[in-house]
C-alpha cells in the first residue's frame, strides 16, 4: 500500500504569484506530473490543507483544473488559508466534504488503512484549533477503527518544531495536549501526519509518531533562532511516500520533485562494484 501525501499547495487565481514570487500553480503541475510518473503508482494522494492561498472560489476552481491531469484518487484537507463552504462548493462531488456539518472531517478506507481527516481550521486565524466537538468526533471515529491500521491527518501540527514564528500559528498547545492523550489509547494509529510548516519534520507523539511534509513550492526557511524572521525559500520541492505492509507497518520516504541526474548503477555488469 502507497500513500503519497502532499500539503502547502496555496494556489492563486490563474496567473497570480504568491508572494510575488511563487508561481504554486506550475509548481503543482509538476508535482502532479511526478506524482503520475512514480513506479509503482500510489495508491491514493493526502493533501493535508492550504490547498488555495486565500479561500477564494476563483482559487478552488483554478485548484480543480490543477488536480484534474491526477490520475490517482485524493483526498484533500483544510488548513488555515483554506474556506470550507468555497471548497465545498467547488469540489461538490466530494461527499466526503459534506459529511462533517460545521466541520471538513471524515473517515475512510483506504486498501486497509483508516483514513481520519481532521479539521484544525479557525476561520481568521492562523493557529489551528481542535475543540470538543472535534475530539469528540475523532475519539468515535478512533473507537470505531480499533481493528484497522490508522493514519490521522490535519493541517497544523500538534507541537513546536522551533521555528518560532511558525509555533506561533501551531495547533493551540492545550488542544495538542488534549490530541497526544488520546491518540495514546489507540496503538492502532500509524500516524499522524500535517503539514502547515513547510518543511519535513517528525516526532515522537502519543505512542507513534507525527509527521510533516514539505511543500511542492516553496518552504519555510529552516532558522531556529528564537528571533528569526517569517521568510521562505525555494529550496527543492517534495512530498512523502507513506509505504505500509502488515509486517513493517508504515515507513516514509520523501520523495523531490524537480528531475536529479541519474539514476546511475552501483555495480558492472559482470557484478564487481564500480571503483
Amino acid at each position: 500500500m502507497l500513500l503519497a501525501q502532499i500539503s502547502d499547495l496555496h494556489i492563486k487565481r490563474a496567473g497570480a504569484l504568491a508572494y510575488r514570487r511563487v508561481d504554486t500553480a506550475a509548481a503543482l503541475t509538476r508535482c502532479v506530473a511526478a506524482l503520475n510518473a512514480l513506479k509503482p503508482r500510489p495508491d491514493v494522494v493526502i493533501m493535508t490543507g492550504d490547498l488555495v492561498d486565500q479561500g477564494d472560489p476563483e482559487q478552488y476552481a483554478h485548484l480543480k483544473t490543477l488536480l484534474s491531469p491526477l490520475e490517482i484518487p485524493y483526498y484533500l484537507l483544510v488548513g488555515n488559508h483554506d474556506d470550507r463552504t468555497a471548497l465545498r462548493g467547488e469540489f461538490s462531488d466530494r461527499p466526503e466534504l459534506r459529511t462533517g456539518g460545521d466541520f471538513v472531517h471524515y473517515a475512510a478506507d483506504i486498501g486497509p488503512l483508516r483514513l481520519i481527516a481532521l479539521d484544525s481550521l479557525v476561520p481568521g486565524e492562523s493557529a489551528g484549533n481542535l475543540c470538543d466537538a472535534r475530539l469528540a468526533w475523532l475519539e468515535a471515529q478512533l473507537d470505531a477503527a480499533r481493528g484497522q491500521p490508522v493514519i490521522v491527518a490535519l493541517h497544523h501540527p500538534p507541537f513546536a518544531c522551533g521555528i518560532a514564528h511558525m509555533d506561533a500559528l501551531r495547533l493551540d498547545p492545550q488542544a495538542a495536549e488534549r490530541l497526544e492523550v488520546l491518540i495514546a489509547r489507540y496503538p492502532n494509529v500509524e500516524r499522524v501526519i500535517c503539514g502547515h510548516v513547510h518543511r519535513p519534520m517528525f516526532m515522537r507523539f502519543g505512542g507513534t509518531i507525527a509527521s510533516a511534509v514539505p511543500a511542492p513550492a516553496h518552504q519555510v526557511a529552516l532558522d531556529l533562532r528564537d528571533d528569526a524572521p517569517s521568510a521562505f525559500t525555494m529550496e527543492p520541492p517534495a512530498f512523502a511516500l507513506h509505504r505500509y505492509d502488515a509486517v513493517s507497518g508504515l515507513v516514509t520516504h520523501h520523495a523531490y520533485i524537480n528531475p536529479a541526474e541519474g539514476p546511475y548503477p552501483f555495480y558492472e555488469a559482470g557484478g564487481a562494484l564500480i571503483d
